[in-house]
């Protein structure tokens, strides 16, 4: 399998499985990587279970969610014991370094934030469902509301997912994108014209965009310029597979300590 190059902080590691990806910058301050399509991550026990150990946690540690295409935010607070059923959401926060936080992906954008002061973190999953409602935004706000973050210290790590290359959707997404209140200058940004009334929706950039509304640095921003569709060999595309595709996961655990 040939690697494709990420862009900016991006690099590929190697886990137990295989290649995964990690974001340095990001590295810096909380554990975390986002797997590819080396593992299917639908069922199987030890597939996650190898995942918890590249966090090195036990897999009853790991918070995954029960993700609805949404904007609502879970969170686990330390020393709280987690337990009973995923939470229905697509956003997480946390500031419990003995548990790990996952969204899991197959086009869709996956974004792990980390705190560089504090011991918090976020991950959010974002289609273009999750970013009409602002996804992005929501996580950064939990972390803000519920633990003290300041956005000036978050670092945000966006995952492969569907690029603007690829992107194609139909008029009615760009007028649920409008009608959600996201003005014409974004708009433009996010959606260029495609093949007859169809549009190029660039999901980074959109996602992007919300972080730095919600008040990260651009400079503190990263994309790992990896498109799934493109790549299909490589990663997980609902796209390319339709129902056969597997699931990807970002995922993110805070350090016990925050070394400044």
């Amino acid at each position: 399998m040939v690697q494709p190059q990420p862009s900016g902080g991006f690099e590929w590691t190697q886990a137990e499985w295989g290649p995964v990806l990690r974001c340095r910058p990001l590295a810096d301050i909380a554990d975390h990587l986002f797997t590819i399509g080396n593992i299917e991550l639908r069922d199987s026990r030890d597939e996650w279970e190898a995942v918890a150990r590249g966090m090195g946690i036990h897999f009853d540690r790991v918070l995954l969610l029960r993700q609805v295409h949404g904007a609502h935010v879970a969170f686990s607070k330390r020393g709280e014991y987690l337990s009973g059923p995923r939470p229905e959401a697509d956003a997480a926060v946390t500031d419990d370094p003995t548990i790990a936080i996952g969204v899991r992906v197959a086009d869709c954008a996956p974004i792990l934030i980390g705190d560089r002061r504090q011991q918090v973190a976020g991950a959010a999953h974002a289609g273009w469902r999750g970013t009409v409602q602002r996804a992005a935004i929501a996580a950064v706000r939990a972390m803000q509301n519920q633990f003290g973050s300041h956005p000036d210290d978050l670092v945000a790590a966006i995952g492969p997912c569907l690029g603007s290359c690829c992107g194609e959707v139909g008029p009615e997404v760009v007028e649920t994108f409008r009608e959600a209140g996201h003005d014409p200058d974004s708009l433009a940004r996010w959606f260029t014209s495609g093949r007859g009334d169809r549009f190029q929706l660039d999901l980074p950039r959109a996602n992007r965009d919300q972080l730095v509304a919600a008040g990260v640095p651009a400079s503190q921003i990263y994309d790992s310029g990896l498109c799934t569709r493109s790549f299909p060999e490589v990663f997980h595309s609902y796209r390319a597979a339709r129902e056969r595709a597997g699931r990807m996961v970002g995922i993110i655990r805070v350090r016990s300590e925050i070394v400044d």
